[in-house]
């Protein structure tokens, strides 16, 4: 629970703490959204009753509860302290032990069977761009996107464990622990800080979660992996010449065996063993989704953890559900064909210049239907426009990204309307590609690129790797602290010296490559509001913290 809200809407006038007879809508809310936000989530929805941990009673939700009249009772998970001074008389804390005792009563044991058209949940997104929207998922939306999920991972069961460390609020977690649930899958609760061994809240010397729990399922953002994939390359070039060079060709070696459906049993536990061990050693399927995964990445977990990489689609409006890849397709860049639950179809983007007459294969704006696509925004007619239903009543959402379909039936996502930027002298810039391709370099550990239409060229923010902007200042001679540094425009010249080179190696256009940048000395995590719980960049807040910095890279104006 820690890092979320659940707001709990009593749909019944009858509103104490036990309320038999009820139909309750949870509604969810992250907690790393700001004041405001979770507000506005609280208000609109009326919520009654909220479900959260003592530590965000404590920091989060004690100095805005003045302002949600509706709210009458907190239950908090934790079992002490039994009594909670200093809040609202008309407000009730209570602890998760007071809550079981009442749940134990015959007259509280009654229960209405909800319809498969009620709002199971009122899941609000990240606001990556904007105030967080409310979509309303109803019971059988969910039932349809676990089922979809679940038919593309095979020999689910009672043997496999799943390790949880998303926020609950997230439908790529949501769905994932209930297509466990649904299927008998144990499940071990963990945190980004106490994943693995090296994890910022594990002692030196103890074991992380992976290590103890040893699960076969995990999904991840790609952030997380690209996190590991990092790391590890930077213990392989602090080898011994001899170690770096076998385990060059073996990576190389297995990657040509995976190419021709071959298996590599030996190089799996002569040379990967140690890294598969990174997440407890048994994890046969990994399922990625929230992001693109870059191609590099998506290799070296293929590789080195020994499973496959199964890149998923979807999103909230969606209920997490659309496109997963065959776990036998080792290609990189695509994310599979629809779901049972799902059909795909393209739109025409004209400003984009994406078509689906283009050829060799179609593009355009993706678009999905089935019973999956959930009921729309809660109270938000304006935003509702991008759903509706064809002549068949079935229901479709246009998603904002744009793909192209391949001859095998596969989605390749190849940009965002939103992410599209038309520069001064005409030319288009997608600014998530810019950020995907530059991510592969080992001194970026994340960036945002950014570009106004009124000028002639691209800009960035970028957060530099701590370890390899320390030894390229010793190459250069730039001393100072890590905040200095990140100050310097020494460093910033050399900086984007490497970037550029990156950018070239990737194939970027010259107008698509930044121009100037700005250096971050700290991190963006969800508790600076910069990105979501999934590492979305959240572009408006990026811009109004930069914005002395935009002014400065673009000349002053």
């Amino acid at each position: 629970v820690s890092g979320k809200v659940y707001g709990v809407q009593i749909l019944s006038d009858d509103t104490s703490l036990v309320s038999p007879c009820v139909c309750v809508a949870v509604v969810t809310l992250y907690s790393t959204l700001g004041g405001p936000a979770i507000i506005h989530g609280l208000n609109e929805t009326e919520v009654s009753h909220i479900i959260t941990s003592r530590e965000l009673l404590e920091t989060r939700l004690k100095f805005i509860l003045l302002e949600v009249p509706r709210l009458q009772h907190i239950i908090v998970v934790d079992n002490t302290p039994t009594k909670w001074p200093g809040y609202p008389r008309d407000i009730s804390v209570h602890n998760m032990a007071t809550v079981q005792e009442l749940g134990t009563k015959p007259e509280n044991g009654k229960h209405v069977c909800p319809m498969p058209s009620d709002i199971a949940v009122i899941m609000y997104t990240s606001g990556s761009t904007g105030v967080p929207k409310g979509v309303m998922i109803s019971h059988s939306n969910i039932i349809a996107g676990i089922t979809g999920m679940a038919e593309r991972i095979p020999n689910l069961g009672e043997n496999d464990t799943y390790i949880g460390y998303l926020p609950l609020a997230h439908v790529l977690e949501l769905s994932a622990e209930l297509v466990c649930v649904a299927h008998g899958c144990r499940i071990g609760y963990s945190s980004p800080q106490t994943l693995a061994d090296q994890s910022t809240k594990i002692k030196k010397g103890s074991k992380g979660d992976t290590s103890v729990l040893q699960p076969t399922l995990m999904a991840a953002v790609p952030e997380i992996m690209d996190r590991i994939y990092k790391n590890v390359m930077t213990k392989v070039e602090e080898m011994s010449s001899a170690q770096r060079t076998l385990f060059t060709l073996a990576y190389n070696y297995k990657l040509e065996q995976l190419s021709q459906g071959r298996s590599t049993p030996l190089c799996d536990n002569l040379v990967f063993k140690k890294v598969r061990s990174l997440l407890g050693g048994k994890t046969r399927v990994l399922l990625s989704g929230g992001a693109p995964l870059s191609a590099a990445t998506q290799r070296f977990m293929n590789v080195c953890f020994c499973c496959p990489v199964g890149q998923g689609y979807g999103l909230t409006e969606t209920c997490g559900a659309g496109t997963i890849s065959e776990m036998w397709d080792y290609s990189t860049g695509r994310v599979g064909g629809p779901l049972v639950c799902s059909e795909i179809k393209l739109k025409d983007w004209v400003e984009g210049g994406y078509h689906i007459t283009d050829t060799p294969t179609p593009r355009g704006e993706i678009l999905i239907g089935g019973p999956n696509v959930t009921m729309g925004y809660y109270k938000n007619e304006a935003k509702n426009q991008d759903f509706f239903v064809d002549e068949n009543g079935q229901r479709w959402f246009c998603t904002g990204d744009v793909g192209e379909v391949h001859p095998d039936g596969c989605l390749k996502i190849i940009d965002r309307k939103k992410d599209l930027v038309k520069l001064q002298a005409g030319e288009y810039v997608s600014l998530g590609k810019v950020e995907a391709m530059l991510k592969n370099c080992p001194l970026i550990d994340n960036i945002c690129a950014y570009a106004n239409s009124d000028e002639m060229y691209v800009i960035g923010f970028v957060v530099p790797n701590q370890k390899h902007l320390l030894l390229l200042a010793e190459q250069y001679r730039i001393r100072g602290s890590w905040e200095e540094l990140c100050d310097n425009a020494a460093m910033e010249e050399v900086v984007l010296q490497v970037i550029t080179e990156a950018a070239l190696s990737a194939q970027l256009e010259r107008f698509e490559i930044p121009r100037k940048i700005r250096l971050s000395p700290d991190p963006w995590t969800p508790e600076t509001g910069l990105v979501t719980e999934a590492f979305k960049l959240k572009r408006q807040q990026l811009k109004s913290k930069y914005q002395d910095d935009i002014e400065r890279m673009y000349g002053g104006k």
